[in-house]
């Protein structure tokens, strides 16, 4: 076994106890620190299998900026956890029933496992040729080339959910006081304004 073989094993190892620990800490914080371990341990096995591109994407995109925002989300909201995980526990007879369905789902999956001609090759070599052109390159080819329709029909997905999201959220309450930039812009100042006289000794 080879430093390589060791590196992946503990990368590995490490990205399953932190998905562990993400479920199963008590505290929020803790599950977010966890999963940033676990996003760091994914982006160095991206590594190990050539692909640097990816793995910094993963650390910039989800250890900067997701995991980052709902570790502030979960900072700075004041949520009742205690209260959530009390409402949650009278489901953990569901969810155990599910979790029993999927794992029968796996080892069914894994019992009718196939591979594929040419595999072999396949694992030995999972990026392209690097004198012939870069792994990044191959990826942009492979993305906006062969699969441009479905990562466009991806996008769009992502833009209807973020809308949905929004319309479904947004409420206007009549209570609250909102800003009006049209009415502060057309304002007529000789009604807006009033000029005081004040007497020397005297108050308003």
């Amino acid at each position: 076994m080879g430093l390589a073989d060791i590196t992946f094993y503990l990368f590995a190892v490490t990205v399953v106890l932190s998905g562990l620990l993400v479920v199963v800490s008590r505290s929020p914080v803790h599950s977010v620190l966890w999963l940033i371990l676990a996003f760091l341990s994914s982006a160095g096995m991206f590594v190990l299998l050539g692909a640097e591109f990816v793995a910094m994407l993963l650390v910039i995109v989800y250890v900067g900026a997701v995991a980052v925002l709902f570790l502030f989300v979960v900072m700075m909201l004041d949520v009742d956890f205690a209260g959530l995980k009390a409402e949650m526990a009278k489901y953990i007879p569901l969810a155990g029933l599910i979790g029993v369905i999927l794992l029968m789902q796996f080892a069914m999956v894994y019992g009718t496992w196939q591979f594929s001609d040419g595999y072999e090759t396949r694992l030995n070599s999972p990026t392209p040729d690097l004198t012939q052109i870069q792994n990044t390159a191959a990826l942009g080819q492979l993305v906006y080339d062969k699969y441009i329709l479905l990562f466009q029909a991806a996008g769009l997905i992502l833009l209807v959910a973020m809308i949905g999201a929004i319309v479904l959220t947004l409420r206007h309450r009549v209570d609250v006081k909102r800003q009006d930039p049209l009415a502060q812009m057309f304002r007529d100042p000789a009604k807006a304004m009033e000029l005081k006289d004040v007497k020397p000794g005297q108050g308003l």
